[in-house]
């Protein structure tokens, strides 16, 4: 079992998997950085000088914090954007060409207007020479 285990780990999707998530993670926390420290203020200081880490309800005893589930969306539609960007970019690099396409491989008999392969020169139907 432990050499099973030991197979899985060290193929190299699971390694580039965990890469991925890692580089995924400290991507994520400069992502959120750059919106918590320099846009929202730059977007707050638009909207009339809003704090949106600040805004909050109270009902009863709980605060709802609403303007950290608004910076937090925020925070996503950017890391989602700027992934796609990456993805789209990879994609183009790695690209092929679409294969030319192929010649037709039927053809009709004359004779008998029966579908048969391009390549025949008598008709399996009705015996006609082609």
């Amino acid at each position: 079992m432990l050499e099973e285990f030991k197979k899985f780990v060290m193929r190299g999707n699971v390694l580039d998997l965990a890469v991925g998530v890692i580089i995924g993670g400290a991507f994520g926390k400069i992502v959120s950085s750059m919106v918590g420290d320099i846009l929202m203020p730059l977007i707050g200081l638009l909207l009339g000088g809003i704090d949106f880490s600040g805004l909050a309800i109270l009902i009863g005893k709980a605060e709802v914090k609403y303007g950290v589930f608004i910076q937090n969306i925020i925070d996503f539609v950017i890391i989602a954007f700027v992934i796609f960007i990456i993805v789209q970019a990879a994609n183009k690099m790695t690209a092929k060409p679409a294969p030319a396409p192929m010649g037709p491989t039927s053809k009709e008999c004359t004779y008998c207007l029966s579908t048969i392969p391009i390549k025949a020169t008598r008709c399996p139907n009705c015996t006609s020479q082609l």
